[in-house]
């Protein structure tokens, strides 16, 4: 979604609820929708020739693991040669 002319949003929806209500062991977050997301995100950044700006997505509520997150967000943008940029968003 276009925010400015050279600005977009995307939101990527990859996690069933937050971790205080996660049963049986399993995390809310779902590595299959995130990497469909993530997959969908490149094809719109190769197009629009856009970079990717993101915070740490999948550890906090959803529950991930950077071990699996870090992977897909390389596989999905860097090894397309989409430039991006993680950030650690600090709590205040």
């Amino acid at each position: 979604m276009p925010v400015e002319p050279v600005l977009y949003v995307a939101s990527m929806v990859a996690q069933h609820g937050i971790r205080s209500a996660a049963r049986a062991g399993r995390p809310p977050i779902r590595y299959d929708a995130l990497a469909q997301c993530l997959a969908k995100l490149a094809q719109h950044a190769g197009r629009l020739q856009a970079s990717v700006h993101l915070p740490r997505i999948g550890t906090g509520l959803a529950g991930g693991s950077c071990d699996v997150i870090e992977p897909l967000i390389r596989q999905h943008l860097a090894d397309h040669g989409i430039s991006m940029t993680v950030y650690d968003l600090s709590e205040q």
